[in-house]
């Protein structure tokens, strides 16, 4: 009698073929456990990518217990088992999670923009958020990098607005300096990214470079973030005589996180994966700093379509005729020419200040030449 086997990974039962079985009976059985590993990845249920639920255009707002939104904390598309208990255990998160995903996403999409990879991906006729290459380069650590980023960033967020109950202010900086107090409601950097860090990491393997590559990458990210919290001061004094300054501690925009990992995305040094541990590929450069961002395998060629891979290509993407850079229409275009359309618009024009307090403009019409990728 054939004995049944669970595969934990896929939620499913599939048969083990003890060894007596036909060999082409055994064969047969493989070849059925790849379709449908296959199946499930080309379908987009693959484990815990938390970021995708970017695609589904929610409302955070509407995210509470008794909502049918709720139910998504068990939807095995996005989340692992353990981001499914901690989603459960804390209904609060799930609203969290879906604007640090569409942060994420409107970020990533307006630095890459201009780009032969755009920080999107096609799979059939559906559009989705980043890309389906799991092999581990420069843009998967960008993806990981800014995704994980934005998690910490809106915990620190909603926390400072009383939108969690489990945390608010940091108020552990109370020390006096020469020069000024710290006092008023600092971000509480630290734990946004303590809690970010316990739903994002432990879905890693920690055995595998991909693992390894991306638990980098997103403490990586949680670095920068950390980083680049800003001082702000208020004066206190008679006549502002700014006789006490107090301070506090505030997020960065994460647009200028985005652009930061995005300036070291072109940066971003190849490892390899050696006993649990990375090291530079090549070995002649510096080593990698806990701050780089870092890949294992060579990007895919962005310039013509890859269904596999979810790649558009860059045929009928706008470009720029006069930049040299990424943008301009030789390299957007991967050298294949590009079209001229030329269109008339109206635009407001003339645009006058009348007091007060209003501004009137006229209405010209315009010609506008925009160049495509052939």
């Amino acid at each position: 009698m054939v004995q049944p086997v669970e595969v934990h990974s896929l939620g499913v039962r599939l048969p083990f073929a003890p060894s007596h079985l036909p060999a082409d009976r055994v064969l047969l059985r493989r070849i059925l456990q790849l379709l449908l590993l296959l199946l499930l990845y080309c379908s987009g249920h693959a484990d815990g990518s938390w970021w995708r639920i970017a695609d589904l255009s929610l409302e955070p707002t509407h995210f509470h217990r008794d909502n049918r939104s709720y139910e998504l904390c068990g939807d095995t598309a996005f989340f692992t088992a353990h981001q499914r208990d901690t989603c459960y255990d804390n209904p609060e998160l799930l609203k969290v999670i879906v604007h640090a995903a569409n942060t994420a996403k409107y970020e990533c999409q307006t630095y890459f923009q201009n780009n032969r990879w755009n920080c999107s991906a096609k799979r059939g006729s559906s559009i989705f958020y980043g890309n389906f290459d799991d092999k581990g380069n420069r843009e998967t650590a960008y993806l990981n990098a800014i995704n994980s980023a934005s998690l910490a960033w809106t915990i620190t967020r909603f926390c400072t607005k009383g939108e969690l109950s489990s945390c608010q202010c940091d108020r552990t900086q109370r020390k006096r300096h020469n020069k000024f107090t710290w006092g008023g409601c600092s971000e509480d950097i630290n734990y946004g990214i303590k809690q970010a860090r316990l739903f994002t990491d432990p879905q890693e393997n920690r055995t595998t470079s991909f693992g390894l590559m991306n638990l980098h990458n997103n403490e990586a990210a949680r670095r920068i973030l950390r980083s680049k919290m800003e001082k702000v001061c208020k004066c206190h004094g008679m006549s502002g005589s700014c006789t006490t300054r107090v301070c506090w501690r505030r997020l960065p925009s994460m647009k200028l996180i985005a652009d930061t990992l995005g300036s070291m995305f072109d940066a971003a040094a190849q490892v390899k994966g050696i006993i649990r541990k990375l090291m530079r590929k090549d070995l002649e450069y510096k080593k990698v700093n806990k701050s780089d961002l870092v890949y294992i395998a060579e990007s895919p060629n962005y310039c013509e379509e890859n269904e596999s891979l979810g790649i558009f290509s860059t045929r009928g993407r706008f470009c720029n005729r006069t930049s040299y850079g990424i943008e301009g229409c030789r390299l957007l275009c991967c050298g294949r020419g590009y079209q001229t359309r030329i269109r008339n618009v109206e635009e407001k024009c003339n645009c006058k200040f009348v007091w007060c307090c209003s501004v009137k403009c006229d209405t010209c019409s315009m010609r506008k030449d925009e160049h495509i990728c052939n």
